[in-house]
C-alpha cells in the first residue's frame, strides 16, 4: 500500500522545522509515495511483469530571494538532516532572484475537494494476465495481424505538499491503463496502430475484447496506402490528434513562455485568436477527471478558467514565479493545465465530413513540428482521403503545414467531445492548410 497521509505529513513537517532552524526564511516540501504494477504481453505470450515502489521527498529552501532545491528517495531522519543541511548551504551560495518566493498566502487552497480520484480496487497479476490474454486474442483475430503487443498497468499514489506558511495538504490518486498495439501486413505494405484506455477507476476501463478489436481495425484499415499530390485542402484531425494541437496552445500561453517572450501569443490577452465559435476551458474539478486537482504544484487553489471565450484569449496559465515577472497573480497553473478541452462544436461528425467535396482525415502525425515562438506548424502525417463524406483510401508520406495564427482562425469543431484524457478535443477541421505529397 502507498504511505498514508499521516506518515507523509510527519516527514514534511520535520523537513520544514529543520530547514527553518538551519536558517531558511521559507521552505516548501513535497513528499510522495507511489506503487506501480505492470504486465506486458507480446504475440499472445507473457513478456514481462514488474512492480515498482517509490517514496521520495523534494525540498526547496529560501533565504530571502535566494532559492535552491534538493531531492532524495531516502527518508530516514539521518539522511533528511544531511539533505537539508546541503540544501541550506547551496541556497546561501545561490545568486538572488527578485522573483523567488512562496505563493501568496491568500491564494493557497483552503480545502481538498472530493473528486473521486482514487479507487482502492486491486487487480491481481493473474487477472491482468487474463485480461491481456483476451485482448491479444481479440487483436489477433484477423490473419492480416502479424504482431501484437499489449500492456496493463495499475498505479496508486499519495502525496503531501507543505510549506512554511502553514499549507499542508495532499490527496490520493489511482490510474488503470491498458493498451494494445497491432502490426498488420498485406502484399503492399506493413502498418502499425494502437488503442488504449486510461481511467481513475478500474470499472471504467474498456473491455479487453473492445480494446483489441479497435487496435486491429485501426491498423488494418491503414493497409495499402496511396500517395497524393501537393495541394491546399481542408484537414480533419481525429480527436487523438486534435488534442495535441490544443496542448500546443496551452504551451504557448504558459507564463514561462510569455515571460521569456518565446510565444507567438505574447501580448494577446483580449485579442481574437480563434474564430468566434471557439471556447476553451480548463476545469480542475471534474469528477474522476484524469487531470482533476484541488490545487497546483505550489498549493495555489485551482478554479475553472475560460481560457478562450468566443475566440478571444482571456487568460494565460500563470504560476507564482513567472506571474511576478509579468506582474500577474498565479491562477493555480504551476505544473500546467488540469482538464483542458475545447467546448463541444455544433456540427455532427457526418456533416463535418460532408462539408467539403474533398478533404484529408489525419489519424497520425510524425515528428515534433510545432514552433510556439513563430507559430509555425509542419509535421509528417498519415490518414485517409475523404470524398463527399466517404473514406476512400488510406494515404501516407505527406507533410501538412500552416501557422497557428491562421489555423486557429479556421477551426470548425464537431459535436463529438468525449473526456477520455486530461486534454480533450472534438474532431477538428481546419481549412486552408498546405499538404505536400509526392
Amino acid at each position: 500500500m502507498v504511505k498514508d497521509q499521516e506518515y507523509l505529513e510527519k516527514k514534511a513537517s520535520y523537513c520544514i522545522d529543520i530547514a527553518k532552524k538551519l536558517g531558511a526564511s521559507d521552505v516548501s516540501v513535497n513528499v510522495a509515495s507511489s506503487i506501480s504494477e505492470t504486465v506486458n504481453f507480446r504475440n499472445k505470450r507473457l513478456d514481462e511483469s514488474n512492480r515498482s515502489d517509490n517514496l521520495g521527498v523534494d525540498i526547496t529552501t529560501y533565504i530571502g530571494k535566494k532559492k535552491s532545491s534538493i531531492s532524495s528517495s531516502n527518508l530516514l531522519i539521518e539522511n533528511l538532516n544531511t539533505l537539508i543541511e546541503k540544501c541550506i548551504e547551496t541556497t546561501k551560495n545561490t545568486p538572488e532572484d527578485e522573483f523567488n518566493s512562496l505563493p501568496d498566502k491568500d491564494l493557497l487552497a483552503k480545502e481538498v475537494k472530493e473528486l473521486n480520484l482514487y479507487d482502492d480496487s486491486h487487480i491481481e497479476n493473474d487477472d491482468k494476465i487474463k485480461y491481456l490474454s483476451i485482448l491479444e486474442a481479440s487483436a489477433s483475430d484477423n490473419q492480416k495481424i502479424i504482431n501484437t503487443e499489449s500492456s496493463f498497468s495499475e498505479d496508486k499514489s499519495n502525496f503531501i505538499l507543505a510549506n512554511s506558511d502553514g499549507f499542508c495538504k495532499g490527496f490520493k490518486t489511482s490510474s488503470f491503463v491498458a493498451s494494445s498495439v497491432a502490426v498488420a501486413k498485406d502484399d503492399k505494405s506493413m502498418e502499425r496502430d494502437y488503442e488504449y484506455t486510461l481511467k481513475c477507476h478500474l470499472d471504467d476501463i474498456k473491455s479487453a475484447e473492445e480494446l483489441g478489436k479497435v487496435a486491429a481495425e485501426n491498423t488494418i484499415r491503414k493497409l495499402s496506402p496511396k500517395k497524393i499530390g501537393s495541394e491546399k485542402i481542408p484537414i480533419i484531425f481525429d480527436k487523438r490528434i486534435a488534442k495535441v494541437i490544443l496542448s500546443t496552445f496551452a504551451s504557448a500561453i504558459s507564463s514561462s513562455a510569455i515571460s521569456r517572450g518565446t510565444s507567438f501569443l505574447k501580448d494577446m490577452i483580449g485579442q481574437k485568436i480563434f474564430s468566434s465559435s471557439i471556447n476553451i476551458f480548463d476545469k480542475p474539478d471534474i469528477i474522476k477527471g484524469l487531470g482533476s486537482q484541488s490545487f497546483d504544484s505550489e498549493g495555489v487553489k485551482t478554479e475553472t478558467l475560460k481560457l478562450v471565450e468566443q475566440g478571444i484569449l482571456k487568460h494565460y496559465l500563470i504560476d507564482t514565479y513567472n506571474g511576478k515577472k509579468l506582474n500577474l497573480k498565479s491562477n493555480g497553473r504551476s505544473g500546467g493545465t488540469s482538464n483542458l478541452y475545447f467546448d463541444n462544436g455544433k456540427t455532427a461528425l457526418k456533416d463535418l465530413l460532408n462539408s467539403n467535396s474533398k478533404s484529408l482525415y489525419i489519424t497520425e502525425t510524425i515528428g515534433h513540428g510545432s514552433n510556439i515562438i513563430t507559430g509555425d506548424y509542419s509535421v509528417g502525417a498519415t490518414g485517409f482521403l475523404v470524398e463527399n463524406g466517404e473514406f476512400k483510401y488510406p494515404i501516407n508520406e505527406i507533410t501538412i503545414a500552416g501557422n497557428f495564427k491562421d489555423m486557429f482562425q479556421n477551426i470548425t469543431l464537431a459535436n463529438d467531445l468525449e473526456f477520455e484524457y486530461s486534454t480533450n478535443s472534438p474532431t477538428m477541421m481546419i481549412e486552408g492548410m498546405v499538404v505536400a505529397g509526392k
